[in-house]
């Protein structure tokens, strides 16, 4: 259904961090570039998976995300859901995030529903970069609906930033629950 998804060159940032551009295709069937967020936390990979596993957390660090309705309680086996509500008050709009791959503890691949607007892929890898220290990058394209028709690159510059803060707060809420 996204094989047209690219896969990612990093191209490390002065500070190093934020979204870098990867063109590897390390990670499956994709081809051409794409800007991936990336946070590395001092956890293993089961630990930080642990959160992503806690649906009930999810607008907590997902940017955009304002209150979750409620949580399949196979979450997040593939086909699960969550309910949950964007934007901000008072215009919140009900809508879901349902899993549609699953390798646990190293990926997570969801489509994000946007109302009428269409939907979202989102793609989360967990690779241990050196043991106890997992790198987390996160991908995202546009899969249904107009946003589907907007170059890759002009989706890349649009969802980084988002992203990279989505990341930021999920890795905050990892080092807090390890301690």
């Amino acid at each position: 259904m996204y094989s047209n998804f690219p896969a990612s060159v990093i191209v490390r940032r002065a500070a190093g961090r934020g979204p870098r551009c990867r063109a590897d295709g390390a990670d499956g069937n994709y081809a051409g570039l794409v800007l991936t967020a990336e946070v590395t936390v001092p956890v293993a990979c089961e630990v930080a998976f642990a959160t992503l596993s806690d649906g009930w957390l999810y607008a907590s660090w997902v940017v955009g995300a304002s209150h979750i309705r409620e949580v399949d309680p196979e979450w997040p086996a593939v086909g699960s859901r969550i309910h949950y509500r964007f934007g901000l008050w008072p215009v919140l709009i009900g809508d879901t995030t349902e899993v549609r791959t699953v390798e646990p503890p190293h990926r997570l691949e969801l489509e994000a529903r946007l109302w009428s607007i269409g939907s979202a892929w989102i793609r989360i890898t967990l690779a241990e970069a050196e043991p106890g220290h997992t790198t987390i990058r996160m991908t995202e394209r546009a899969a249904r609906g107009p946003a589907s028709l907007i170059p890759g690159l002009a989706q890349d510059v649009a969802f980084a930033a988002r992203n990279q803060e989505s990341l930021e707060r999920l890795a905050a809420l990892i080092r807090a629950r390890a301690r």
